[in-house]
């Protein structure tokens, strides 16, 4: 690590001046940046002995939990003294390659801790693909992506079952079969047993891919049709539902960040209104928003399409009041900036955040138990969308089949069998499908049948 040399002291000012923070956040930021400057003035090198003499010295004035919440700040400036090569390289960027963690804010407690080396040791994960079969596993991940597959979920499966690979050096010399096996024993449940179906079948077709001569295997589906029935089982909300969901957002509890509540209303009124994934909710830009025709841009989402959405103008007016409150709170007009602005990162909210908030409005408003997965999800609202929309075309006297081209299309779906998976049957729908049945579908039969 490089020393940190600044005798004019300009560093501080010009990245919060780069970082365009909310102005209440600036004399808070400031205070660390120049605390943590002081103590950076008095080593060799910015390296992981200067953090944690400078977090013992903080600890004497901050609670550590509140600490830990502003260190991100000092994470973000490290990264910037890189940038502009006063330093070599961020020192908790360093730990975290070490170690294997994807966050920066357990290494920070690990080096707050009373003993840092054995926090950091217990951080410690498995090296990606790092197993015997780690190479035979990443080089099919890449090759199904150059074929044009996102293939996200199956190298997540791919690499929990080297992780398991990692821990169970025993299994080094075995046959496929056998680490399979062991590794389905590792746990009982179906969710597990179904991961480990799907698993088995990548490793399989993969390897008969590489040697045709070993014969294909067929597999047990039972466990992967149980757990695919169960996901398929959605929480369809009602429009009583929704509007509880609306009114708690509305009152979101966020002293340190006011836009949230009106930025939590606007998400759930999009992911109900316009059926939107919670991915697509994160990489809206403020440019994909055109209030003159009342439509958004959704780019290059699931399946690499694109698709210009039309909104109701309730919607619109929601949709404008939202923007005029995030241009008031100091939100950046850069069309290509996210449209859903976290004003104390100055950047957008990821779809895990989004997921996050989302599912605490749904616990508030008693919609969902106060912890744990049981109970309705975001992508529920999703699903309700669906089948609230075939509701009011059965009021309004519409044939629901003449339009589910139309909703597949705005949905996003790659075809039409992709968009009934969401009709979940309700006792609603089945009562409007019952008397439409009941004024168009019986009297015809009735007249087919006399001679």
């Amino acid at each position: 690590m490089s020393a940190w040399h600044d005798p004019d002291r300009t560093v501080v000012d010009a990245f919060l001046v780069k970082s365009q923070f909310r102005p209440g956040s600036v004399p808070t930021y400031r205070w660390f940046l120049r605390s943590f400057e002081g103590v950076a003035r008095h080593h060799t090198a910015v390296d992981r002995r200067m953090l944690e003499t400078w977090l013992k010295e903080m600890e004497n004035q901050w609670r550590l939990q509140t600490l830990l919440n502003q260190v991100c700040i000092v994470d973000r400036f490290l990264d910037h003294l890189v940038e502009i090569a006063l330093i070599v390289d961020n020192p908790v960027a360093t730990l975290r390659r070490q170690y294997n963690v994807k966050q920066s804010k357990p290494i920070w407690r690990a080096l707050a801790s009373p003993n840092p080396d054995e926090a950091l040791a217990g951080l410690r994960r498995p090296a990606p693909f790092g197993s015997v079969l780690g190479d035979f596993m990443h080089d099919h991940v890449m090759l199904m992506r150059s074929r044009g597959y996102q293939y996200e979920a199956q190298a997540h499966w791919l690499l929990r079952f080297d992780r398991f690979l990692q821990a169970r050096l025993d299994l080094a010399e075995r046959p496929l079969e056998v680490m399979l096996t062991s590794w389905a024993a590792a746990k009982p449940t179906r969710n597990h047993a179904a991961e480990c179906q799907k698993v088995a079948r990548i490793l399989t077709k993969a390897r008969f891919r590489l040697d045709p001569s070993i014969p294909p295997r067929r597999f047990n589906i039972r466990p992967e049709q149980e757990i695919r029935r169960e996901h398929r089982r959605p929480h369809i909300f009602s429009p009583a539902d929704v509007r509880c969901m609306l009114d708690t957002a509305r009152s979101y509890p966020s002293p340190d960040a006011p836009l949230r509540p009106m930025t939590l209303y606007t998400m759930i009124m999009l992911a109900y209104c316009a059926g939107l994934r919670r991915s697509e909710l994160a990489w809206l830009d403020l440019g994909d928003v055109d209030l003159q025709s009342g439509t958004i841009t959704i780019r290059e989402t699931k399946f690499y399409k694109t698709r210009i959405l039309p909104l109701s103008a309730s919607v619109v007016v929601e949709l404008r009041a939202y923007i005029d409150a995030r241009r008031r709170a100091g939100g950046s007009q850069d069309p290509k900036t996210g449209l859903f602005w976290h004003a104390h990162f100055n950047d957008r909210y990821t779809p895990n955040a989004v997921t996050t908030m989302i599912t605490n409005v749904m616990r508030r408003a008693g919609l969902k138990p106060a912890s744990g997965r049981i109970g309705p999800r975001v992508h529920d609202l999703r699903h309700s969308m669906v089948v609230n929309r075939i509701l009011q075309w059965y009021r309004s006297g519409i044939n629901p089949q003449e339009k589910l081209h139309f909703l597949s299309t705005y949905m996003g779906h790659r075809d039409l069998h992709s968009t009934l998976v969401y009709i979940t049957v309700t006792q609603e729908l089945l009562q409007e499908a019952s008397e439409r049945f009941r004024a168009l579908g019986a009297p015809r039969l009735i007249t087919e049948a006399r001679p």
